[in-house]
């Protein structure tokens, strides 16, 4: 499906409800809403610069995320890879060792915290075709997945920052980026 007939959609803010709600499956994931749903989500991504996206942070409470790692200015040391669609995903299992480290949020402008979260988990997923696969995702993809992955469990970063001492704004966050700073 060509991107230049896909609209950007409009993101949710924090506050917004389908953001508390637990996503519901998808029964069909070739279904062409469905297709329509993940061009949509990979074209709102992109525009905004971000490193994932879910369903639910553009009102769809479904089951569904993207990831897409790539390097920028609040992630410079990200890995680049191409827009990944999970349907129906399921943490089947993950690694005992936690990281803290510094997550923001499109659905949480201009906040971010500092969030553990596992260096490795397995998960379970539809890809966009309907075929069931399972992929290990390590260090700040696997991060990507578990934040985006609260998502669909009605939950935002803000919930898993251990403490209000763990929170920055953004424009704080990228001075010290730019500075070179070590934030965790």
């Amino acid at each position: 499906m060509s991107s230049i007939f896909t609209k950007t959609l409009d993101i949710c803010q924090v506050g917004n409800p389908v953001l508390r709600l637990t996503a519901e499956p998808i029964a069909d994931p070739q279904a062409e809403v469905v297709q329509k749903l993940i061009a949509g989500l990979i074209k709102t991504l992109k525009q905004s610069n971000g490193v994932g996206i879910a369903a639910p942070q553009v009102g769809r409470s479904q089951r569904l995320l993207v990831i897409a790692s790539h390097p920028n200015a609040r992630y410079p040391h990200a890995p680049n890879m191409e827009p990944l669609p999970l349907i129906n995903p399921v943490i089947r299992s993950h690694s005992e060792n936690t990281e803290k480290d510094w997550e923001g949020c499109l659905s949480v402008p201009g906040i971010r915290g500092l969030v553990p979260r596992y260096d490795s988990i397995e998960v379970e997923y539809c890809d966009r075709h309907g075929k069931t696969q399972t992929t290990t995702f390590t260090g700040f993809v696997a991060r990507i997945l578990q934040h985006e992955y609260d998502h669909l469990e009605g939950k935002v970063f803000l919930d898993r920052v251990e403490s209000s001492l763990d929170l920055i704004s953004e424009a704080e966050y990228l001075k010290l980026i730019q500075q070179g700073n070590k934030l965790s």
